[in-house]
């Protein structure tokens, strides 16, 4: 059995008093500052710059930084509620947050020295600078081993060569953790993590992406030429880079589960108040029973996603072994918010396709949380492996 499994009588279902105040923090925040001016961020793909600020003011992109470095001192559970709150309203927010805090900050805090937290973390983590995990290639999607960047070693540097696709926070972040191959005999024992910053010589960043989902944030692709990294930017041991990133994207895979109950979630109050208001055949629609069938599967499916959510997030918090239910929550919240997204449009019904209502973004943003951080398909893989442990 899997050591991820816990026991029924040791799971506790009622929030703290300190997560609910982060919870309706969150919800506050979403609501006054996220609301307005989402649906016009989403259709000119503008950068949320001001509420990405915000968030950082208001303590939500270093939620789980030791106070030490500036963060908040939170638990993974304080995080996952935030990011289901926010991502109710705005996924681009969302995926800033979960960026800067599950990729960037915790893979800092947890294997970066002294003199790299103090460096960078602490502005990380208060938001003062936003930051971004660079993995992903051309050629290197699912397949992170194939890492086409080289980082050649030249004594007291590195010398960085390579492209970088589908980088979030491309454009805005400050301070990138790329991957790079240095000893390609090694395969993926020889990949490093360097720290780079941005404007630094031969570092481009190339065009924004044109998103169908998520379109807020910024998505690009990165090009390195000839980019001197010191030998201090390196995180970990020589070859510790493919370890530091997979460590890394287990606990990120929790930050896009709870993005996915969000989107999932925020479709579902959606599609729930709209049946309560609209009328069709002398009566709400909500009387209807085609209607009830569908809003009781959403929140009944949402409600398992969020347990799921919760029991990674509360595993990782208790120093347990949580890879298996942070693919699982993953893979699961995904799938559901991309259906129940799809059904609060149907809900809709004409009104559904109009962006005025929101719910069309729901749909158009659930899917990316299909595809990144680990498809479906890889989840899947991560899961099934799990078993044999």
């Amino acid at each position: 059995m899997s050591t991820s499994t816990l026991e029924l009588s040791g799971l506790n279902f009622n929030l703290t008093e300190e997560h609910q105040a982060v919870q309706e923090a969150a919800r506050d925040f979403a609501q006054t500052e996220l609301l307005p001016g989402v649906i016009e961020r989403d259709n000119a793909a503008k950068f949320p710059t001001e509420q990405v600020r915000r968030m950082g003011e208001l303590g939500f992109l270093g939620m789980m930084v030791s106070p030490d470095y500036g963060g908040g001192g939170m638990d993974t559970v304080s995080y996952v509620i935030a990011m289901e709150e926010i991502s109710k309203v705005d996924a681009s927010c969302s995926v800033v947050m979960s960026v800067n805090n599950s990729l960037v900050c915790w893979g800092l805090e947890a294997f970066g020295t002294e003199e790299q937290k103090q460096k960078y973390l602490t502005r990380l983590a208060t938001g003062e600078v936003i930051g971004a995990f660079c993995l992903s290639e051309p050629e290197a999607g699912s397949d992170a081993t194939s890492q086409h960047t080289s980082a050649i070693d030249h004594g007291d540097y590195y010398l960085l060569n390579g492209t970088k696709n589908w980088i979030t926070n491309g454009g805005s972040a400050s301070t990138y953790l790329v991957m790079a191959q240095t000893h390609a005999e090694k395969q993926h024992r020889g990949i490093n993590c360097l720290i780079v910053e941005k404007g630094q010589d031969g570092f481009v960043v190339g065009k924004k992406e044109d998103k169908m989902g998520i379109r807020a944030s910024d998505t690009h692709s990165l090009m390195f030429t000839d980019v001197k990294v010191p030998k201090e930017n390196r995180i970990g041991d020589d070859g510790f880079g493919f370890k530091f990133a997979m460590s890394t994207l287990n606990g990120g895979r929790i930050g896009i589960a709870a993005q996915a109950l969000g989107i999932a979630a925020g479709a579902y109050e959606l599609a729930l108040k709209y049946a309560q208001e609209r009328q069709s055949f002398g009566k709400k629609i909500f009387d209807h029973q085609a209607i009830q069938f569908k809003l009781a599967e959403m929140v009944t499916k949402i409600e398992a996603a969020r347990l799921l959510v919760y029991k990674a997030a509360r595993l990782k918090d208790e120093h347990k072994d949580y890879v298996q239910a942070a693919a699982m929550a993953k893979l699961f919240a995904s799938e559901v918010a991309m259906w129940a997204a799809t059904e609060a449009v149907q809900i809709h019904g004409g009104y559904g396709y109009v962006k005025e209502y929101h719910v069309e973004r729901f749909m158009r943003d659930a899917k990316i949380t299909q595809i990144y951080e680990g498809t479906s398909e890889i989840q899947k893989l991560v899961i099934a492996r799990e078993l044999l442990k």
